[in-house]
């Protein structure tokens, strides 16, 4: 466009809109029956109709509109260091068969997920490589996979790799955090599951309110902190030393793994880490992440491709409800917790990890906790669905060569 004006949006701005963005999404959903009644999250409903605004803006205003995305990179490793922290060794004990079970699931559907888009790759009459690109590399694998594949194919001689995985998983972000949620809605309708209901147990009750009264003391909350930038400094450092190693591991992860040391250590050591502060923290740091993800898409990047990156998207989603549906709901046990599981997956194989911890809370908000969701789900997410996707790319590139 000629005459584009461009302007940068700074951290700390891009931080209250942010919040602002998600005050908008918790109205649209208090507003609109139809958000609540689908579990949409707030950080979705309020992104969408904020990159929407952005768009117009560029288009009939000729200005480009970004946002700097630094504070958004660390709340991603602040959230990933939170669920770290509350992955108590004897609870992965407990959730092994279930960590294991959709480990194997998730395998099978990147397979899935790789044979529709080489599938519909050549009814458009398009290279097969791009089928991988509107396969597992966008969906599952999310903006950096897409941005790392994508500079290999270009390379490889397939024109526009990047832009194209890019637009595919700025799609699946969105449709993951949508489609969630109904999933859910329908399993639980369909097979009568009861909701979780708290306990009236009077005793409980005072003893974890006031258990949340000690979480937010000053010292509680100071403590909590300190252990949050341990993780994420510590686990910079052990990302820079892999890396000269030759090991390239994304940061969240090490994170990640510094704070399951870090709470299975103070196990052992008798030292309190508050929970529930932790947890308060890493729903904040989902939120402002999603929030920011959301509302700085610049969906006008898309426009040209639009039609064929809708049919394919549209497939991709039929096919991860299937697999929902009928596979992650039936092996996960068919109950609650199934429900909620396949909420976490619909997020995870269409969006990234935090879409499927967010439609995973916006389910749990209406019907009650699923402990075996929030430890199996963030797991394969964060750590053994990169890898299982890296084994089936690299396999489907050998069979398409």
């Amino acid at each position: 466009m000629e005459n584009l004006e461009q302007y940068k949006i700074l951290p700390i701005h891009v931080l209250m809109i942010s919040i602002l963005v998600l005050y908008l999404g918790m109205f649209l959903n208090r507003k609109f029956r139809l958000l609540s009644e689908y579990y949409i999250p707030s950080a979705v409903s309020g992104g969408l109709v904020c990159s929407i605004a952005v768009t117009i803006i560029y288009f009939y205003a000729d200005l480009e509109i970004s946002f700097d995305m630094q504070i958004r990179d660390l709340l991603l490793l602040v959230f990933f260091s939170t669920i770290g922290l509350t992955a108590k060794l004897r609870t992965l004990r407990d959730g092994g068969k279930a960590l294991v079970i959709l480990v194997i699931v998730a395998a099978v559907f990147l397979v899935l997920q790789n044979m529709t888009g080489v599938l519909l790759a050549k009814v458009f009459g398009a290279h097969p490589g791009y089928g991988l690109m509107g396969g597992s590399v966008s969906f599952a694998g999310g903006h950096g996979t897409s941005i790392a594949w994508g500079a290999e194919a270009e390379m490889a001689g397939l024109k526009g790799a990047s832009a194209v995985g890019i637009a595919f998983a700025t799609f699946g972000l969105i449709a993951g955090g949508v489609l969630g949620g109904p999933v859910a809605r329908w399993l639980i309708k369909r097979n009568h599951l009861e909701p979780v209901t708290p306990t009236n147990d009077l005793a409980v009750t005072s003893a974890n309110d006031t258990k949340d009264r000690r979480a937010g003391d000053l010292y509680n909350i100071l403590t909590v902190i300190l252990i949050l930038a341990v993780c994420v400094a510590v686990g910079d450092s052990v990302n820079r030393f892999l890396f000269d190693k030759g090991v390239l591991l994304p940061g969240f992860l090490t994170s990640m793994f510094i704070g399951i040391v870090i709470t299975n250590l103070s196990d052992i050591m008798r030292f309190e880490i508050h929970l529930k502060a932790i947890d308060k923290f890493g729903e904040v740091a989902l939120n402002l992440f999603l929030a920011m993800s959301l509302m700085s898409m610049q969906l006008w990047t898309l426009a040209t491709a639009f039609g064929p990156i809708l049919i394919v998207l549209m497939v991709q989603m039929l096919v991860i409800t299937l697999v929902a549906v009928f596979l992650v709901f039936r092996v996960m046990g068919r109950d609650y917790d199934a429900s909620v599981i396949s909420a976490g997956f619909v997020g995870m194989g269409l969006g990234a990890t935090p879409v499927a911890i967010a439609n995973m809370d916006a389910v749990t908000a209406r019907f009650g906790p699923s402990t075996k969701a929030f430890l199996v789900v963030p797991l394969v997410g964060a750590f053994f669905i990169d890898i299982l996707n890296a084994l089936v790319i690299k396999f489907f590139i050998g069979v398409l060569a």
